[in-house]
This record gives C-alpha cells, structure tokens and sequence, in this order.
C-alpha cells in the first residue's frame, strides 16, 4: 500500500526502479579472469544483515530475502528514516 500524502498520490502511477544489493568485493583483474563456472566470490555483507532497497539509486528500506512462489523475493523489514 502507498502512504503518500494526498498531493502525491497523482504520482502513483510513475516507474520507479527498486533494487537490491546483496554486497561487494574487490578483487584484482588477474583473479577476476580466472574466474570460471563453479567459482565463488566472497561479498562484503554478511547472512544475517539486512539488505539495502534502493529506488532509483537511493536508499529507502531495509530487507531479508525470500523465496515467493519460487522467485527471490524481498520482506521489508524496515524503511529508511522511521525508528
């Protein structure tokens, strides 16, 4: 559900692109290509944090993932700028 102001409801029906990141690394170019099928590649986060939601580049929720009718999915848990 949106729980935008009244004024701001006339933009309810504009794309916004959410996305999720689930971490980084850093890693020099020579290990990069050697990287093959069945290779893993460690990540900055780890599995028990909260993922970043991002709209459009900007950070506006906090979030685990989930699997949905066999997609990934993701439960908010919570929204940048509450307590």
């Amino acid at each position: 559900t949106m729980n935008a102001a009244p004024a701001l409801s006339r933009f309810g029906d504009v794309a916004v692109r959410l996305s999720v990141e689930l971490g980084r690394t850093e890693m020099p170019l020579r290990d990069v290509l050697s990287l093959g099928e069945g290779s893993t590649v460690a990540l900055d986060r780890l599995t028990d944090e909260l993922l970043d939601v991002t709209a459009n580049g900007r950070v506006i929720a906090r979030g685990e993932v989930v699997a949905d009718r066999g997609r990934f999915a993701l439960r908010i848990v919570s929204l940048v700028g509450e307590d």
